[in-house]
């Protein structure tokens, strides 16, 4: 696969080798990251990247496109089947611009709507004063409880009652728990508003019914395809029928040009995947192991938001351990042991975004190594020394000989002979 980039570009050829070997040797535990399989990869790097494709299946404005109507119309195909809804549109860049199509389809400028605190496990795209959902509408944000940190519901519907907003968002980025995607159906339905939910994150979960899918409960539902859906980096959209002429107008020409019809494949390749029987042993892996990796951080005095997880994602707070504020600090230790992470907010955050008290760490990707619970317990005790002892070197390398020792164990892309 490799030798034409060799000749062409050595310093690119040299930097893929390392990217390769830093994967290979260390445990992927960004919660948003994943491995796609080897189709998925060869299905991006074909032709189809060459297509300009304005316009949509059948109804484009350039010509050519017959072959890339099949392949998007292959994706939506698949994609309608896996999660069981209406209307899905495939071309959306990523997750950001998919919800800011989203935005633009069903509100005005300035309108009110509601989403997750970013401290408390919401998204930037969820009305951050940084972002365009916080410059462009007014947002009022739910939080967790202080005592719980989980969803208050009640709390939620007097939020919604008080102000009335023209949409409610749920979705999470770092909030371990699951989502009750009908309580907040009903609190739409009792204000009038819009529910649209964002499952990136547990995109995959949800199609397998791991985690309670929010398509009955909805207007309009947005995910990436990476993540635990475990394709290539993109998104889509997801809508009843009475939404999709809004929701494809504001994609295009709204926000965006021509779709990358080589995602587009990679994306029909990954949802077929993922409508495989083993696709729903992976996901249901998936959340064995994060629970196996909470339980063994908590048993080596780790503490945790809420206490544990119910999907893919741990939230582990490092304020308890008298460590506020060196989230950073934390995570390159956990890096320079082989063990890759991001530091994160907590809720209620005592520090900043920039240096925050928390550490988020995920099981989709080391599931796709084929890491089991027995190995979720080994990791969950390397990541406890580190943040013990996270300014100690000696520590840290006799870690990161114990995860290679580990890794070996379990080969990623073992044909994909670059490291020659």
């Amino acid at each position: 696969m490799m030798d034409s980039i060799e000749k062409a570009d050595s310093e690119v050829y040299e930097a893929i080798k390392k990217e390769v070997s830093r994967i290979r040797d260390g445990v992927e535990l960004i919660p948003s990251e994943n491995f796609v399989s080897k189709a998925v990869l060869q299905a991006y790097a074909t032709v189809f990247t060459n297509k300009y494709s304005e316009g949509y299946p059948h109804k484009r404005y350039y010509g050519g496109n017959e072959i890339a109507d099949i392949i998007e119309d292959l994706a939506i195909a698949r994609a309608k089947k896996l999660f069981k809804c209406e209307h899905v549109n495939v071309q959306p860049y990523s997750g950001s611009p998919a919800n800011m199509a989203v935005f633009f389809a069903l509100l005005n400028l300035g309108d009110k709507f509601m989403g997750l605190d970013l401290n408390c496990g919401g998204h930037l795209t969820h009305g951050s004063s940084v972002n365009f959902s916080g410059k462009f509408y007014k947002c009022f944000h739910y939080n967790v409880d202080k005592e719980t940190e989980l969803l208050d519901y009640d709390e939620i519907k007097k939020i919604a009652v008080k102000e009335k907003p023209k949409l409610i968002l749920s979705g999470l980025t770092a909030y371990p728990r699951k989502i009750d995607f009908k309580a907040f159906k009903e609190i739409a339905d009792e204000v009038n508003a819009y529910h649209m939910a964002d499952i990136a994150h547990i995109a995959g979960l949800c199609a397998t019914g791991v985690h309670e899918s929010p398509i009955p409960y909805c207007d309009v539902v947005t995910t990436t395809t990476h993540k635990t859906l475990r394709g290539p980096r993109g998104a889509m959209i997801m809508c009843k029928e009475e939404l999709a002429q809004a929701i494809d107008k504001a994609v295009f020409p709204g926000l965006q040009g021509g779709p990358h019809d080589h995602v587009n494949a990679a994306k029909a390749v990954a949802f077929k995947e993922a409508l495989q029987p083993e696709y729903g042993e992976y996901t249901k892996q998936i959340v064995k192991n994060a629970s196996a990796l909470a339980d063994s951080l908590m048993e080596n005095g780790i503490d945790l938001v809420t206490g544990g997880t119910d999907n893919h994602l741990i939230l582990i707070k490092l304020n308890t351990k008298g460590l506020e504020g060196k989230g950073k600090d934390v995570q390159n230790a956990l890096e320079e042991a082989g063990i890759y992470s991001n530091k994160n907010t907590i809720p209620f955050e005592p520090a900043s975004p920039f240096n925050p008290s928390g550490i988020r760490i995920g099981t989709p990707a080391v599931t796709t190594r084929g890491f089991k619970e027995s190995d979720m317990k080994v990791i969950g005790k390397c990541i406890a020394k580190v943040i013990n002892k996270y300014e100690d070197k000696k520590v840290i390398s006799m870690v990161r000989g114990e995860i290679l020792e580990l890794c070996s164990n379990y080969p990623l892309y073992p044909d994909f002979d670059i490291l020659r």
